[in-house]
C-alpha cells in the first residue's frame, strides 16, 4: 500500500511539471502569435528582418523587481528599441497565479515602470513559454533577423536578486545584441537562466 501511495504521489508530482520544449541556439525560433496588452495579435513573423528580444516576466518576482527597480531592464529596452530591435515582454503566468495580468493590468504596469518594450504579450495558457522552454522570470532569448535563435539564458552573469550586483555582471543580452549588430557571432550564446519559476498552469 505504501508503495502504491508513493507511486501515485510520484505520478502526481510529474503531472504538475509542465512539459517544456527543447529549443537550440542556431536553429529557427518557434513561431508564435499572442495578443498584446492592447488586444492586438502580434506574431514573430510580423518582425521578419529584425532582431527580436523575448523577455519572460512576472512583476511580482524579486528577480524581475531587481532589474526593473534598478532601471536596468528599462535602460536595455530603450537602448535596444532605439537601434531598431524589437523587444517583447511575455507573461506566461496562468490565471490566478503570481504575477499574471490582463491587458489593463499590463498597461498599468508599463506606465508605473516606465518600461519601453515594443509590446507586452499575454500567454495565460503558457503555450509560447512551453514552446521556448522558458523556465524563469526573467528568461531571455535573442532572435536574429533571419528568425534564428542566437542567445538564450539569463539577462546577466550574476544570479542574485540584489541590485548592487548589476554593475558587476556581464550583461549577456546587451552583449549579444552588440555582437549581432557588429556582424560578429554571439560569444556567450547560452547561459543559465535564473529567477522565479514561470507560473504555468497544470
Amino acid at each position: 500500500m505504501k508503495l502504491i501511495s508513493a507511486m501515485l504521489a510520484a505520478a502526481l508530482a510529474c503531472t504538475a511539471v509542465p512539459v517544456l520544449a527543447k529549443v537550440e541556439v542556431g536553429q529557427p525560433a518557434p513561431a508564435f502569435s499572442l495578443a498584446d496588452s492592447n488586444g492586438k495579435t502580434r506574431s514573430l513573423d510580423e518582425f521578419k528582418g529584425k532582431t527580436v528580444v523575448l523577455e519572460w516576466t512576472n512583476a511580482e518576482c524579486p528577480f524581475v523587481k531587481k532589474h526593473y527597480g534598478s532601471g536596468n531592464m528599462q535602460a536595455q529596452q530603450k537602448e535596444a528599441t532605439a537601434s531598431g530591435v524589437v523587444w517583447l515582454s511575455i507573461n506566461s503566468g496562468a490565471p490566478g497565479k503570481q504575477g499574471q495580468l490582463d491587458g489593463a493590468g499590463a498597461n498599468a504596469l508599463i506606465q508605473t515602470n516606465h518600461s519601453a518594450q515594443t509590446a507586452y504579450l499575454l500567454d495565460p495558457e503558457g503555450k509560447v513559454g512551453k514552446a521556448y522552454g522558458a523556465k524563469t522570470t526573467p528568461h531571455m532569448y535573442v532572435i536574429d533577423g533571419q528568425g534564428v535563435l542566437r542567445y538564450m539564458g539569463g539577462i546577466d552573469s550574476i544570479q542574485s536578486a540584489e541590485q548592487s550586483d548589476i554593475p558587476k555582471a556581464t550583461q549577456y543580452v546587451k552583449q549579444a545584441l552588440a555582437e549581432l549588430s557588429g556582424g560578429k557571432p554571439v560569444s556567450v550564446p547560452v547561459s543559465q537562466p535564473y529567477g522565479c519559476s514561470v507560473k504555468y498552469g497544470s
